[in-house]
């Protein structure tokens, strides 16, 4: 089968297209054929020797987690789902999945049933990103309806998500952006837009229950500002660094990190909020399978709206 691998870490140029051996189910796992692929950061950043390289080693491996496509084979002891099934997932995260193939298995469990209203390219799109953004909301910081909630790269993947999931939980949410792109996070749910390039958001939204930062670094240490006594800031790309507990405790705040794990309980929930026109899935772009490095260097350029995509299937 065709699949995207690299033999060292570096910038897009090192991904180019091998012929590996089809993978067989194991008991329990399910064969997919991939029709499309999504892309996320941690696609780009592990490529580059960051994100999962300290768990994936040395190239070469093959990358991504984001599938959907249709269920091939099952193997013994598969009992929720069938050959001919349209299925998505996050199989294996944060182990090698190597989603950029032909095909792919994994735990029956890390998949779950396409949503019914989009395509394949749309399914693709979610997994991760959408994962992220529920557990985030649910199972992390156990969202209330009423609660104010900030989500910092809001019109991004994960943000977009969480500016829905946060909407239809009952919550007032804000979110930073480029104004560009206020109008469409007004339509999807958000109940105030900031725009970071003009606004500093701790002039403008302060008293926040919850804090989701996509960013890090200094992005995270300002939002302890912003977030009332006894609220959360959710540090996801780089964690809780030393500086960030110090400032969260003398304010009162919990600064928490996070990691996505694969949940196809939590994607059949996802599914049912998009079939019934509660989510939508933003698809800025779908790139061909030849056009890998292309894709990486659009998800580097940080300026994405919503998800980017790769067709895998011919």
């Amino acid at each position: 089968m065709r699949a995207i691998s690299q033999n060292e870490f570096g910038g897009p140029e090192v991904l180019h297209e091998i012929d590996i051996p089809r993978p067989e189910p194991a008991p329990t796992e399910v064969l997919v054929r991939v029709v499309s692929a999504g892309i996320n950061p941690v696609d780009a950043k592990t490529r580059a020797g960051g994100g999962m390289a300290g768990v994936l080693g040395q190239p070469p491996f093959v990358l991504d987690w984001d599938v959907s496509g249709v269920v091939e084979e099952v193997g013994f002891g598969v009992h929720t789902l069938k050959p001919g099934d349209e299925v998505y997932g996050m199989p294996w995260f944060p182990r090698q999945a190597g989603g950029f193939s032909e095909y792919v298995t994994a735990p029956s469990r890390h998949f779950a049933l396409n949503p019914s209203t989009v395509d394949f390219d749309a399914a693709a799109a979610v997994p991760l990103a959408g994962l992220t953004a529920w557990q985030i909301l649910h199972d992390a910081v156990h969202i209330k309806t009423g609660q104010r909630v900030l989500i910092h790269a809001a019109a991004g993947g994960v943000g977009h998500f969480a500016v829905q999931f946060a909407k239809v939980a009952g919550a007032h949410v804000t979110g930073t952006a480029s104004a560009a792109k206020h109008d469409w996070l007004r339509d999807i749910g958000a109940d105030q837009v900031i725009d970071y390039r003009s606004t500093r958001f701790e002039d403008v939204a302060g008293d926040q229950d919850i804090v989701v930062d996509l960013i890090g670094g200094e992005n995270a240490l300002r939002s302890i500002q912003v977030t009332k006594p006894g609220g959360i800031v959710v540090a996801v790309p780089g964690g809780v660094s030393a500086d960030l507990a110090a400032a969260a405790e003398k304010r009162g705040v919990s600064a928490i990190p996070f990691l996505v794990e694969p949940d196809g309980h939590a994607l059949t929930e996802i599914a049912a909020l998009i079939d019934a026109g509660k989510v939508q899935v933003e698809v800025e772009q779908v790139f061909l399978f030849s056009e890998i490095a292309a894709a990486h260097q659009r998800q580097e350029s940080g300026r994405a709206q919503g998800k980017l995509v790769v067709r895998v299937a011919p």
